[in-house]
């Protein structure tokens, strides 16, 4: 249950930002850059310094490439194939979706309907990777929760502004992340009942969600956090990698 809650916090994060932006406004670029680079560098920290060892140790060396390629590349398919949606530094939605799907650039409903279906399917991953790292440890499941919960808070921020300057109502920016973000409990549950299969399952599960971190650090946070400001950035990522290695 304790587990659970976790999960629930790292997923509903993203709204977190988005009320965040409601009532203060938009941060400045510097702030956001910064606060995308941290949660990139705590991400990496934990993956790097805990789950990729724990992997070993726990499972074998096989069982840990294998289980890091695979989140990797769920993550890889889920960009390609499910539509959803990133944010150009012009604050305009700019659609990133499987072929032929098509959304009018200028419908906020539509794209905010876009934003809930994507971030949900995409919360699913974040929560086996959480079920992961409580099926080796409770500390493991806590750490994963708050690398996810970081990495969605400045998300929300960067998200927000742009559906919120489009006309699309603050409340109803919540409801879509909101619900989105039950999706990653939802996958947590699965993952707890999935990954009890054998020690190296549980093994192969733990470089399975540092694999699916990994992907988000590079594809997303990375190339939006240096569109935005490269050297703050790049700040902020040194400062995330090193605090997860002396703190987590």
């Amino acid at each position: 249950m304790e587990g659970l809650i976790y999960s629930f916090f790292a997923g509903i994060s993203t709204s977190i930002g988005v009320i965040l932006i409601i009532i203060f406004g938009k941060p400045n670029e510097k702030l956001l850059s910064t606060l995308l680079g941290f949660a990139g560098g705590i991400m990496v920290s934990i993956s790097v310094f805990e789950l990729m060892p724990e992997s070993v140790e726990v499972g074998s060396l096989i069982s840990t490439v294998i289980g890091f390629l695979l989140g990797a590349a769920i993550m890889r398919i889920l960009d390609k194939y499910v539509p959803h949606s990133h944010l150009s530094e012009t604050e305009n939605i700019v659609e990133e979706s499987a072929e032929n799907f098509k959304v009018e650039a200028n419908s906020m409903m539509r794209a905010g309907c876009l934003i809930l279906f994507g971030i949900g399917i995409h919360n699913l991953p974040e929560g086996l990777a959480i079920g992961a790292g409580l099926e080796s440890s409770p500390e493991f499941g806590m750490d994963i929760a708050l690398a996810i919960a970081l990495h969605n808070i400045p998300e929300g921020l960067a998200m927000a502004g742009p559906l919120k300057a489009g006309g699309l109502e603050s409340k109803k920016i919540f409801l879509f992340t909101l619900i989105a973000g039950l999706m990653t409990p939802l996958g947590t549950i699965i993952g707890l009942i999935f990954f009890k299969i054998s020690p190296a399952f549980i093994g192969g599960s733990l470089a399975f969600a540092a694999g699916a971190m990994i992907y988000i650090v590079i594809d997303e946070i990375v190339p939006k956090a240096n569109e935005i400001n490269s050297h703050f950035s790049n700040l902020g990522m040194i400062s995330g990698i090193l605090l997860g290695f002396a703190f987590l």
